[in-house]
């Protein structure tokens, strides 16, 4: 959004006066809000703003920024405001914010909230981190089995207000075993005396507090659901995880999965917030990795000086030869590596991805090994350029199949296989074309 948008905000808070300001925030989204206060943290313009709404707004906009700025704007915060901030915010925003403070924080806020908070907030943190247990919201819409739509509706009108959706309601039994779920829009235009039992969608979709979270985004992009129903080991219900908040577990596996695959560490915050230590951090281990793996290219090339002694031209193509190998396995680990996060590729696959691979690499290889011996024909003698040519086909299949292999045997050693990175192959590609490479010139070209 462009600065010029936010013009309200900046003249009333140039104004000074309370009301203004809280009437210029009346007229942008909690998500803007967010923006204008992270845009504008070292003008105060950000901080004045966040103080000067009112409380659930700023529950509400709290939940839209980044970890960092949520520690700035409430640092200062005293305990007793912090916790009736904490309460108005959603049960799940509410236990990563918890989470962010240090312990001593963490101590003496629970201590400040009510008991009911206190136990849902306990609840939610006895689950491990990136599981749908984590991640579930408990400001559900539920109703026990047996009522009206009537009476479901005369609920709704009381609680909706406090609910993360009231488009999806959940239907339990008397030992919390849900039941089903039921729509609103069903319960609109169901006679006022239809008993709700009769009104639950089939082909129920639910998941359990231990599943993964990618697990979880995975079944909601499936099913095409506003909110997936969590249960717990004994099928009761514990709580919900809307589609918004799949998105954003969708989100930050893949930046992470993006990081990985430029052998960059997992950053905490955006580039624009990161420190530039932290983002020497994220850089320097993989890049030292690679400076000691490209050190096996340099001690390929000087085992065969020899036969590049006696056929300089060989040099020319090397840089083509090796990027070409890495450029193919980098390919082919794309490919892979998007399969395995989107569920389309399993371990039991290789065999078959493998085959394939030996197939259109050759395909590869061979069109490469064509225009560069064209090539190689104006620019030196025909044994080099044929040298050049077979290498090409070793090459191209030796890197495909690496980035085929490689991301699917870290997976099924538990590793995540976005670790084999494309910088990791396409160095793995160049030492093994430079062998290959000169390994081939000297059976064709003798000593």
């Amino acid at each position: 959004m462009e600065s010029v948008l936010f013009q309200p905000l900046v003249d009333a808070l140039a104004s000074g006066q309370h009301q203004a300001v809280v009437n210029a925030a009346n007229l942008f989204n909690a998500a803007d809000l967010a923006e204008f206060i992270e845009q504008n943290l070292e003008s105060d313009s950000g901080g004045a703003l966040f103080q000067s709404l009112p409380l659930a707004l700023r529950a509400k906009v709290l939940g839209y920024t980044n970890p960092d700025t949520q520690l700035l704007l409430t640092q200062a915060t005293p305990l007793a405001e912090l916790a009736l901030l904490t309460a108005e915010m959603p049960s799940d925003d509410r236990v990563d914010f918890f989470n962010l403070l240090d312990e001593s924080r963490q101590k003496q806020l629970i201590s400040k909230l009510d008991e009911e908070d206190r136990k849902d907030l306990t609840a939610l943190l006895a689950h491990a981190e990136g599981t749908a247990g984590s991640l579930m919201s408990t400001d559900y819409a539920v109703f026990e089995s047996g009522i009206t739509a009537s009476e479901a509706i005369d609920i709704l009108r009381k609680t909706a207000k406090d609910k993360e959706t009231i488009y999806q309601s959940y239907v339990i039994d008397e030992n919390q075993v849900l039941i089903g779920v039921v729509s609103l829009r069903r319960l609109i235009i169901a006679q006022p005396d239809s008993i709700i039992d009769s009104l639950l969608a089939t082909g129920l979709v639910s998941t359990h507090t231990n599943t993964s979270q990618d697990d979880v985004a995975r079944l909601i992009a499936k099913y095409d659901l506003l909110a997936l129903p969590v249960l717990d080991d004994h099928d009761r219900l514990a709580g919900i995880i809307t589609y918004d908040d799949a998105m954003d577990v969708i989100e930050a596996e893949a930046t992470e999965d993006i990081h990985k695959g430029g052998s960059v560490s997992n950053l905490e915050t955006g580039i624009t917030t990161a420190s530039p230590f932290s983002l020497y951090r994220s850089r320097i281990q993989w890049l030292i990795i690679l400076v000691f793996a490209n050190i096996f290219t340099g001690a390929g090339i000087a085992h065969f000086e020899d036969i590049i002694g006696a056929h300089l031209a060989l040099l020319f193509f090397m840089p083509l030869l090796v990027a070409s190998a890495g450029n193919a396995g980098a390919q082919s680990a794309t490919l892979v590596i998007r399969g395995i996060a989107t569920g389309d590729v399993v371990n039991s696959d290789w065999v078959r991805l493998f085959n394939k691979e030996l197939l259109v690499a050759a395909a590869l290889g061979l069109t490469m090994a064509l225009t560069v011996w064209v090539v190689g024909m104006f620019r030196t003698e025909m044994a080099i350029a044929t040298t050049v040519a077979i290498t090409m086909i070793a090459v191209v299949l030796a890197g495909g199949l690496i980035g085929i292999l490689l991301p699917l045997l870290l997976n099924r050693l538990g590793v995540d296989p976005a670790a084999a990175s494309i910088p990791l192959i396409t160095t793995i590609a160049d030492v093994s074309g430079v062998m290959i490479y000169f390994t081939i010139a000297s059976m064709i070209l003798g000593p």
